[in-house]
């Protein structure tokens, strides 16, 4: 485990576990929802990452900027990445998930996919995740729960449906206890699945 300060105009700072030519920058839920790099959703996916020879590069939001800020703290994450990686993929839960959607749809770096779990369809109020996942020029997953009435996630399945993403649906609300376990193999496996041989 690694300290990094990310390179940027905001102050986000970041965690780098495990090791590997591969590494998949993991984006926090809502930080004024308490959501922070420490959360046990990320560690689960750091820890099977790491079983896999796969990095992860978990990092805290700046201070709150409606979304954008939070956009542009991911998009810098993945820019330090790919100088220190041959590969990289993007992960986030919740609000982290549309972060790391917006995010990679946007940023000039190449990733081999990205991986979002309970994301919000809308963030800041402008900022439409259902037009980043049809941007996005890599694989992408998403998982979900049934029962999750926290975040609007239903056009954000239809549309990663359309595209033909990999799909996960799980019996759970927007905690998924004692789903972590599944969710992390899961993830974990499809960015070993991804990652350059």
């Amino acid at each position: 485990m690694t300290d990094v300060a990310i390179p940027g105009a905001r102050d986000v700072r970041g965690t780098l576990d495990g090791a590997g030519d591969t590494v998949v920058v993991a984006c926090p839920p809502h930080p004024q929802q308490r959501g922070h790099r420490g959360d046990p959703r990320l560690k689960a996916v750091s820890g099977a990452l790491g079983k896999r020879g796969i990095a992860c590069l978990r990092f805290d939001y700046g201070e709150w900027d409606e979304g954008r800020g939070e956009r542009e703290d991911a998009r810098n994450a993945i820019r330090w990445a790919a100088g220190e990686y041959d590969s990289i993929g993007v992960f986030g839960y919740s609000f982290g998930g549309a972060m790391a959607m917006l995010a990679a749809a946007s940023v000039e770096e190449p990733l081999i996919g990205v991986s979002a779990l309970a994301p919000a369809a809308q963030v800041g109020g402008d900022l439409e995740v259902v037009d980043a996942v049809e941007a996005l020029d890599c694989p992408l997953q998403v998982l979900y729960g049934t029962r999750d009435t926290t975040t609007e996630w239903e056009p954000i399945v239809e549309a990663a449906r359309e595209r033909g993403a990999q799909l996960l649906e799980l019996p759970a609300d927007h905690f998924f206890l004692g789903k972590h376990e599944r969710i992390a193999g899961s993830v974990a496996d499809f960015f070993a699945g991804l990652r350059a041989p």
